[in-house]
């Protein structure tokens, strides 16, 4: 059984007793969370989906602890003008653990619809216009083979 769920505005795929890193989340080391923003729930096959998230359904996790990330250097420079600066950002995440994925409410399970094919749109011409462009072609050429001749 998996769940994908919204951290934050990120989604992350997740399952029991998994280990994830998503973007901070207050609270202290120890802590129970709530996930409530799910956005679909795949069991044994059964894929249920949210329109855009499942009502009743959420992810209980436990705060494992708080890290930092890499650095990312941010360098602005203008030339000739002898201006520079560097800086550093580390983005702070807080580190997961997924105990449990309930659903309280059983939703209808996703499955794939049949699609009748149609056939493509073809627009008719009618025959009327259609002399009517030949007989435009044909005094372009009369006209250009008159130029042609002076």
């Amino acid at each position: 059984m998996y769940a994908v769920v919204d951290i934050a505005g990120q989604q992350f795929k997740v399952s029991k007793n998994d280990k994830i890193l998503a973007p901070k989340i207050d609270g202290k080391e120890g802590d129970k969370v709530q996930l409530d923003k799910v956005l679909l729930i795949s069991d044994k096959g059964n894929v249920t989906v949210g329109q855009p998230i499942i009502d009743g359904a959420r992810v209980d996790a436990k705060i494992l602890g708080f890290e930092r990330g890499d650095k990312v250097i941010v360098f602005k420079k203008k030339r000739r003008k002898g201006y520079k600066v560097k800086k550093g950002h580390r983005q702070d995440y807080t580190a997961l653990m997924i105990e449990n994925i309930v659903v309280k409410k059983q939703a209808k399970p996703v499955t794939p619809k049949e699609t009748q094919k149609t056939a493509p749109k073809t627009t008719k011409r009618s025959k009327s216009k259609s002399k009517q462009v030949e007989a435009e072609n044909k005094e372009i050429k009369e006209n250009k083979d008159k130029k042609e001749v002076e």
